[in-house]
C-alpha cells in the first residue's frame, strides 16, 4: 500500500472545462484537416480584406464617371474594365462586396438572435405554448417573400435598412426550428433531468447545458444563412428592389451587365463570378463546420 500515493481529485468545474476543451480541440482539428474548409476560409478572408482595401487601390471612386472611357475592356487602366458610364468596375466590385457581406452577416446575426430566443422558449416550455409558437412561424413563413419586400419598400423606401429588415422578417424561422428541435431532444437526456432534480432553473439548464450542446447545429445554420442572405440581396438588387444608384452592389452590376452581355461580357462576368465564389465558400465552410462539430463524430 505504501507504493501507491493518493492523487487529489479534480474539482467538478475543472473536469467540465477539460471535457469542453477536448471537444473543441478535436472539432478544430477535424476542421483544419478539411482542405475544402481551409480553401473556403482563405477565400473569405481574401474577399473581406479586399472589400476593405480594394476601393483604395485605384484612383477612381465607385460613383465617378468617365463617359469618354465607357465600356472599356479589362486593361492596365481599368483592371476589370468599365461600365456604360465609364465607372471603374474593379472599384465597384469591391464596394459591392462591402454591401453584400454587410447585408449577409447582419441578416445572419439577426436571424441567430431571434431564432435562438424563439426556438429556445418553444422547445423548453413545450406543450400548448410550443404548438402556438410553431403555428405562428408557419403563418409567417407562408407569406410570399417578394410581397414582404414590396410592402416594406412602399412603406420605408428602398435601401439597406429595408433589405435587412425584409431578410430578417422570415429568415429567423429556420434557425428557430433548428434550435427548437435541438432543445426538445437534449432536454430529454439524463444530464438535463439530473440538473432539474438538483434544483436548477429552466433558464440555467438552457444556458448551461442545452444551448452549449446545440452550438454545432446553430453555428452551421448561421453559416448557411449568410450566403442565402447575400444571394437574396443580389436577387432583389437585380430586380431593382435593392440598393439604388449610384451605390454599387453585385446585384445591380449584374442587372446592368445583362443587357450588355453580347458586346461587353466582362460587365456581367465579374459580379456573377464573385457572387458565385462567395456563396460557394460559405457553403464549403458550413459543410465543414457541420461535419466537424457533429457530436457523433467526436473522437
Amino acid at each position: 500500500m505504501q507504493e501507491f500515493e493518493r492523487v487529489q481529485q479534480l474539482p467538478e468545474t475543472a473536469s467540465q472545462e477539460v471535457a469542453v476543451s477536448s471537444y473543441w480541440q478535436n472539432s478544430w482539428r477535424r476542421l483544419k484537416s478539411n482542405k475544402r474548409v481551409m480553401f473556403g476560409l482563405c477565400m473569405l478572408a481574401f474577399l473581406m480584406i479586399m472589400a476593405l482595401i480594394g476601393p483604395l487601390l485605384t484612383p477612381y471612386a465607385y460613383y465617378e464617371t468617365h463617359l469618354p472611357l465607357k465600356n472599356m475592356p479589362p486593361s492596365a487602366q481599368f483592371w476589370f474594365g468599365s461600365d456604360e458610364l465609364g465607372r471603374d468596375l474593379f472599384t465597384r466590385i469591391w464596394w459591392g462586396a462591402r454591401i453584400s457581406l454587410f447585408v449577409g452577416i447582419t441578416a445572419a446575426v439577426i436571424d441567430l438572435i431571434l431564432g435562438v430566443i424563439y426556438g429556445s422558449i418553444a422547445g423548453l416550455w413545450g406543450g400548448k405554448l410550443d404548438e402556438a409558437m410553431m403555428r405562428l412561424t408557419d403563418i409567417i413563413y407562408s407569406i410570399p417573400y417578394l410581397l414582404i419586400v414590396i410592402l416594406l419598400i412602399v412603406v420605408m423606401g428602398s435601401g439597406l435598412d429595408t433589405i435587412i429588415l425584409a431578410l430578417a422578417f422570415t429568415g429567423w424561422i429556420p434557425m428557430a426550428r433548428i434550435v427548437r428541435g435541438q432543445v426538445l431532444q437534449l432536454k430529454e437526456l439524463d444530464y438535463a433531468y439530473a440538473a432539474y432534480a438538483l434544483g436548477a432553473s429552466r433558464w440555467r439548464i438552457l444556458f448551461r447545458h442545452l444551448l452549449p450542446n446545440a452550438l454545432g447545429p446553430i453555428i452551421t445554420t448561421m453559416t448557411f444563412s449568410i450566403p442565402t442572405a447575400i444571394f437574396a440581396e443580389a436577387f432583389l438588387s437585380f430586380l431593382g428592389l435593392g440598393v439604388q444608384a449610384p451605390i454599387a452592389s453585385w446585384g445591380t452590376m449584374a442587372s446592368d451587365g445583362l443587357s450588355a452581355l453580347r458586346y461587353f461580357p466582362w460587365r456581367l462576368f465579374f459580379p456573377a463570378v464573385f457572387i458565385s465564389l462567395t456563396m460557394l465558400c460559405f457553403n464549403l465552410v458550413g459543410d465543414g463546420i457541420r461535419d466537424a462539430y457533429d457530436p457523433r463524430l467526436k473522437l
